[in-house]
C-alpha cells in the first residue's frame, strides 16, 4: 500500500505535466546555492515553476501517463521546469547553461510528447511569444502603411504637377 505523501507527490507531478505546455527535465548536479537561487529567480519572472522531485516518483507518474519514453532523461539529480510558454524555460535554461555548465537540459515533455535535448535547444532558438506577436503585427501593418503612403502620394503628386504648370505659365508669360 502506497504512502499518502508519495501518492500526493505523484499526483502533483501528473497535474503539473498535464497543466503545462512544456516540462523540461534538467540536470543540476554541481550547482551552487547562489546559482540555483539566481536560476529560480529568472525562471519565476517568466512564470516557470522549477521543482525537484524524487526520480522514482516522477518515473511512476510518467509511467501512469503513458510517457515511459521520457524516463530515459532522468539520471542523477533532476529538477523539472514547468511552464505554459514552451519557449521561455528552454531559452532561460539554455542561456543560463552557457555560464553554468552544470545545468543541462536532458529532455522533456512538450504538449504530451517526449522531446530530446536537441529539440529543446531548437525550441530555445525560437523567438519569444512577444517577438512573434511583434513580427505578426508588423507584417499585418505593412500593407496598411503602403496603402496610406500611396493615398498620400496622390495629392502630393497633384500638387507637384500643378506647381510645375504654374511655373511653366509664369515662364511663358515672362518670355
Amino acid at each position: 500500500m502506497a504512502r499518502p505523501d508519495k501518492v500526493e507527490a505523484v499526483d502533483e507531478i501528473k497535474s503539473r505535466i498535464e497543466g503545462s505546455s512544456v516540462a523540461i527535465v534538467t540536470q543540476y548536479q554541481g550547482i551552487t546555492v547562489e546559482q540555483v537561487t539566481d536560476l529560480r529567480s529568472k525562471l519565476r519572472s517568466e512564470g516557470v515553476t522549477f521543482k525537484v522531485y524524487k526520480n522514482t516518483l516522477a518515473k511512476r507518474a510518467l509511467d501512469d501517463m503513458g510517457l515511459s519514453d521520457a524516463v530515459a532523461y532522468m539520471e542523477g539529480p533532476i529538477a523539472w521546469a514547468f511552464c505554459e510558454d514552451p519557449v521561455a524555460p528552454a531559452k532561460i535554461l539554455k542561456k543560463f547553461s552557457e555560464n553554468v555548465p552544470a545545468i543541462v537540459m536532458r529532455g522533456g515533455i512538450l504538449d504530451g510528447k517526449p522531446v530530446s535535448s536537441d529539440q529543446l535547444d531548437s525550441l530555445a532558438d525560437l523567438p519569444s511569444q512577444d517577438q512573434l506577436r511583434a513580427q505578426l503585427v508588423g507584417t499585418l501593418a505593412m500593407p496598411l502603411r503602403n496603402f496610406v503612403g500611396a493615398l498620400s502620394a496622390i495629392p502630393r503628386n497633384l500638387a507637384n504637377v500643378l506647381e510645375q504648370v504654374r511655373k511653366q505659365k509664369e515662364e511663358a508669360e515672362a518670355a
